[in-house]
């Protein structure tokens, strides 16, 4: 494991666990991105969130879990009987949930016609944020005190954030809002042993405008090597293409700001997230909407 988020967030591991009892022999770690992920022996996986308002969040996204599984939502499910709430060690907050064995890539078919189910779902019974402002978490890594953006850089993310705040407030209703699963990726979809889906990785559930949780597909293709195919594919099976709405430009652009937060937040921590941060900088700078952006390695 390299980076300082790794080693940080194995300590974690360790000590949370040994509060708990649970044996971290062969812990294996699956990622580092908002989420330091370790899968346990006994088909645990532990997470551990990074994000400043993990605690607020957290109880919530737990109780999101449980009602869509109670309803047959293909979701993970949180691992109650180890423990039912969020543990907060060193100021980070750990949660548990079952493992669902992966095997093989989900579709952007699967992935759209997921979203379609979750879209047709009643909001839950129980206060959820509402997505107001999609861009709230970037403007506050970028208001924090760090050395990992320039002074030339804070100010120009600080105006264009702004501009953009304003553009989204400026969108079109295109529908009444939905339950959103927040981070709708292909990669938090898991492609079970038996052909089957589930949707992961709810720590951005709110209510809000559908076109959020479509737009990530779209972006994909822009940034993140999903072809046209891939697109089309996601759009017939949702039964909607995003691109024909008039407001797609300005939600791409959003989603662009959207996914350099989480880089602006890591890089002093983290390896990956110093090399990719420059990346993403340079080319919203240029206005370069066509440049590769890449994912931390699993």
């Amino acid at each position: 494991m390299k980076g300082g988020l790794a080693a940080e967030a194995t300590g974690i591991l360790l000590a949370v666990c040994d509060e708990l009892g649970l044996d971290t022999r062969g812990a294996h770690l699956l990622r580092v991105r908002s989420n330091a992920v370790f899968k346990l022996r006994g088909e645990i996986v532990v997470r551990i969130a990074t994000a400043p308002d993990a605690l607020t969040r957290l109880p919530v996204v737990l109780a999101v879990a449980r009602w869509l599984a109670e309803r047959g939502f293909p979701t993970v499910r949180p691992a109650d009987e180890l423990c039912d709430h969020p543990v907060v060690h060193s100021g980070r907050v750990v949660t548990f949930w079952r493992y669902v064995p992966a095997s093989g890539r989900p579709t952007t078919t699967q992935l759209g016609h997921i979203l379609r189910d979750l879209h047709t779902l009643p909001v839950p019974p129980f206060s959820l944020k509402r997505l107001a402002d999609p861009l709230a978490e970037v403007r506050r890594a970028v208001d924090r005190p760090s050395s990992v953006l320039t002074p030339c850089q804070r100010e120009w993310l600080r105006e264009r954030i702004d501009e953009l705040t304003e553009r989204w407030e400026d969108l079109e209703d295109a529908g009444p809002p939905v339950l959103l699963h927040g981070d709708a990726w292909i990669d938090n979809l898991l492609r079970c042993t038996d052909g089957h889906v589930v949707l992961c990785d709810w720590d951005g559930v709110a209510v809000g405008p559908r076109e959020w949780d479509l737009v990530h597909t779209y972006h994909g293709q822009r940034r993140f090597g999903l072809s046209k195919a891939d697109v089309d594919a996601f759009a017939a099976a949702y039964g909607r293409d995003l691109r024909a709405w008039p407001g797609y430009s300005t939600l791409m652009e959003i989603r662009d700001m959207y996914a350099v937060g989480i880089h602006i937040r890591n890089a002093s921590g983290d390896p990956f997230s110093r090399r990719e941060l420059p990346r993403r900088l340079d080319s919203l700078a240029k206005g370069d909407g066509s440049a590769r952006w890449y994912l931390a390695p699993a």
